[in-house]
């Protein structure tokens, strides 16, 4: 069921109802939200989020003999190894000594992930999206509904199969421009844009001032994500329209959403409105560029913001409006859940569990990555995420998904991400749509029989 959220009671009342936007955030981030995901290291340790305060009584280490061994989490937090994840490292030790602890982190997860599972051999605690339907969550994941956290949970109906539930979000974000205002302010941008038009006249006034409009991070795929989840959420009010691929044999065509979302993508890559070179974008290089006001901005999640003022921007040189994907002038944002956090069915169970827990009420990582907390009784600390609010967007609530659409693009081995790279730089982008039209086509005849 959709529900539709003011901002205004996500400050206030977040505390009962409300979600967060994917980012694939590969630090390489992931959005990550996904994806999918956030460090900022200019602070000092214990002010990092996930850090120890010193002024907390210590953990004291729990007795239960279950809670032993060796746990791996596979991560796409490339960033925050050897760094924020050595911190965590030690405070979970501590407090289940008879843990050994140890991160890996992967590029390219949702991918890789996939390669590992099917493998038969994957660490005890992974980072789930959506390209694994939920029908197929029971093969190789342990149910969690025996955690007890100490409040309710945003989404803990997101990945449940037969009323069992398989994922507990990592944390809950929306998607907007992240945007430097001293780059704005160079290029005489006095106003945020309220219109498409108008964002369009924003960008052209940041080309025209010697800042690269918008970072599209293009060749690194993942934060393409937002054009294919997110802008058409915001253009629609809807967010099952990945759902409803499964009802037609063209889900790609260039009056739907996504023809929409794309061809606002392909107008800022024709206006060069990206960067120079598409093709060589940079990711890690790209939060420097921003910080710096080298590029104007970002359309990604909050989680973003806490890596631009990492990368050395002033935080409140750093905001964050809602995108104006077409030229109504209503604001519209997705809220969506990040990575989920799953425990592999073999792997250790009641240790990976309990750093699962741990994770979400004890770790500070929420804080840290700028996320809205996946605890119902936790606000959110991130400054932008309030002037977003000042916007009054309607915000668009994320549904659970449903399984057919992700096996029939699994079937047809689409990834949607590389059909908006080739829509964007095609000649003919409506024979892009038609080439993916024909492999979902197919995929769905064959999975029909």
């Amino acid at each position: 069921m959709k529900k539709w959220f003011s901002l205004a009671i996500v400050s206030a009342v977040m505390l009962t109802t409300l979600s967060a936007c994917g980012s694939n955030n590969n630090a390489e981030p992931t959005n990550n939200g996904g994806n999918a995901g956030t460090t900022n290291n200019t602070e000092t340790k214990s002010n990092n989020a996930g850090a120890t305060n010193t002024n907390a009584p210590a953990e004291e280490a729990t007795g239960d003999s279950a809670i032993s061994g060796k746990v791996v989490f596979l991560t796409n937090r490339t960033d925050m190894i050897d760094k924020q994840y050595t911190d965590y490292e030690k405070r979970f030790e501590e407090k289940y000594p008879g843990v050994d602890l140890q991160f890996e982190a992967i590029t390219d997860y949702e991918k890789n992930l996939k390669i590992r599972i099917a493998s038969g051999s994957f660490p005890d605690v992974v980072l789930l999206a959506g390209g694994i339907p939920n029908a197929e969550l029971p093969k190789y994941f342990a149910p969690l509904d025996d955690i007890q956290f100490s409040d309710e949970l945003y989404y803990q109906d997101l990945k449940k199969v037969d009323g069992k539930m398989y994922g507990i979000s990592s944390g809950n974000s929306t998607v907007g421009i992240v945007y430097n205002k001293e780059a704005f302010a160079k290029a005489g941008v006095t106003e945020v844009p309220k219109t498409l038009d108008e964002f369009y006249a924003a960008a052209e006034k940041l080309k025209a001032a010697g800042i690269v409009p918008l970072a599209s991070n293009f060749k690194d795929k993942w934060p393409l994500g937002a054009w294919i989840y997110d802008v058409p959420t915001m253009i629609s009010k809807t967010a099952d329209h990945q759902d409803k691929r499964a009802e037609t044999d063209t889900p790609y065509t260039m009056d739907n959403v996504y023809g929409q979302s794309f061809s606002i993508l392909r107008t800022l890559y024709e206006k060069g409105y990206l960067e120079n070179d598409v093709n060589s974008t940079n990711w890690e290089q790209s939060k420097k560029d921003i910080a710096q006001g080298k590029f104007g901005m970002y359309l990604l999640g909050n989680w973003v913001v806490n890596q631009v003022i990492e990368n050395g921007a002033a935080s409140e040189n750093v905001g964050f409006f809602p995108f104006p994907s077409d030229n109504s002038g209503e604001a519209k944002a997705p809220l969506n859940p990040d990575f989920f956090y799953g425990v592999n069915k073999d792997g250790n169970v009641a240790a990976a569990k309990a750093f699962v827990q741990w994770l979400i009420e004890e770790s500070g990582y929420d804080d840290f990555a700028g996320f809205i907390p996946t605890l119902k009784n936790k606000k959110p600390k991130l400054a932008q995420l309030e002037e977003f609010n000042t916007y009054n967007p309607t915000y668009v609530e994320a549904v659970p998904p449903l399984s057919l659409p992700t096996e029939i693009q699994n079937k047809a081995q689409i990834e949607q991400e590389a059909l908006v790279q080739e829509f964007v730089l095609s000649k003919d982008p409506q024979k892009v749509l038609d080439k993916y039209n024909e492999k979902w086509a197919k995929a769905k005849s064959a999975l029909a029989k």
